[in-house]
């Protein structure tokens, strides 16, 4: 860990009101720890460890006998351990201080420290906190070549969409058989020529589009006309510091659309603008809204609009150098997120209402930049694509 790296650990701790965060591991069950401290994942780890980082001063790392140079990588003292009283004898110097650590009873994905260690110590006096503010300042929030790497995978994705549609418009001209695997191997195949890492691509016809994470083994199923046609596709460029995009675009499989789909659509449209104004006007106004709110906002205007039996997840995720981080999501039922839109922060905004015949999702990747929301890579989606020659 670089010094530097270190400064910002304790000026995060300090900026949450915090005493420390408490890393730990065993079996590498707790791949943020790992992450964050930059420790090796194929190192041994058969027993538990402790890196606890205070506010102020030197950190503490406490190993196991065993495995005493676990955590030479890191500054700081170093404490063994043996036995299970040793353990608590030395975790002593923590007690009655509030300690944040990868825990949080909404936020499963951060959730790593399991029910018994933290039962351990608890006993030992420790006041445990979640750390997911901490992750989020340290890890959820891009600097300015997390941007522009970010940046450059949604400019991609958007190219790859333009080709792929591209595609489904020659096969609707021409009168050519089209399925959705012949989609997902073209895109597939665009993302390995840029040297893109890929998240799973979804591509859904008709009413497998109803379906909001729909996969398919083979071929996949014919397109056929009037199908909605569904892409959602993620993907980031190679290296462990690069940072993902994620978007979905929708069109339907004929010269215009239907009427109710082409309703539907711009309803949605509506609501993910809808969210972007939320955020934007509290943004101006100086006030950081949290990604539970941003939620809200969506959901009541889905519901306005008529759509609520057809809600069937969150408006969107935080983005990293994972497609769905460890920063602010834009969720206030499945994982409800309090955290605050602070500067860095990249997110999904991807509204989507799902039938038994069809399905529609729009999504775009936002940032906060110096107190501004932006769009990445190019114009977002405001209208449904069809099969028309001059689209």
């Amino acid at each position: 860990m670089l010094p530097q790296e270190f400064t910002q650990i304790q000026e995060a701790i300090r900026n949450e009101n915090l005493d420390g965060w408490l890393f730990c591991n065993f079996r590498h069950r707790d791949k943020l720890s790992d992450e964050l401290l930059h420790l090796n994942p194929g190192a041994t780890n058969s027993r538990l460890w402790f890196y606890a980082v205070p506010a102020w001063g030197e950190p503490l790392k406490l190993v196991h006998a065993i495995e005493q140079n676990a955590l030479d990588a890191l500054p700081g003292l170093r404490k063994s351990y043996i036995s299970r009283e040793d353990l608590i004898a030395a975790l002593k110097p923590l007690e009655k201080k509030r300690w944040g650590v990868h825990s949080s009873p909404s936020l499963t994905a951060i959730s790593y420290l399991d029910a018994g260690t933290s039962a351990l110590l608890e006993g030992a006096g420790l006041i445990l906190v979640s750390a997911a503010a901490l992750i989020q300042r340290f890890k959820g929030l891009l600097n300015a070549d997390a941007i522009q790497s970010h940046e450059k995978a949604a400019r991609h994705l958007y190219e790859i969409v333009d080709i792929a549609w591209d595609r489904v418009k020659t096969a609707y001209d021409r009168g050519e058989p089209l399925r959705e695997g012949d989609l997902r191997l073209l895109i597939q195949e665009e993302m390995a020529k840029r040297e893109l890492v890929s998240g799973h691509p979804i591509v859904a016809a008709g009413a497998n589009s109803g379906n909001p994470h729909y996969d398919f083994s083979g071929s996949g199923a014919e397109i056929r006309e009037g199908d909605v046609v569904q892409f959602d596709i993620s993907a980031k460029g190679a290296g462990t510091e690069a940072i993902y995009a994620d978007i979905s675009w929708a069109g339907v499989f004929a010269a215009e659309a239907p009427p109710g789909i082409e309703k539907a659509f711009a309803d949605l449209i509506s609501v993910r603008e809808g969210v972007y104004r939320f955020i934007e006007g509290e943004l101006r106004e100086e006030r950081r809204p949290s990604g539970a709110a941003a939620d809200r906002v969506a959901r009541e205007l889905l519901v306005n609009l008529g759509y609520a039996s057809a809600i069937r997840h969150r408006t969107g995720h935080g983005i990293d150098t994972e497609c769905h981080g460890s920063g602010v999501n834009i969720d206030s039922v499945e994982f409800p997120d309090t955290r605050l839109l602070l500067d860095g922060s990249c997110f999904s905004l991807e509204p989507g209402i799902y039938f038994s015949d069809f399905g529609l999702r729009t999504e775009i990747d936002v940032y906060i930049l110096e107190g501004k929301p932006v769009v990445s890579g190019k114009d977002r989606q405001f209208t449904l694509l069809a099969c028309q020659r001059d689209r």
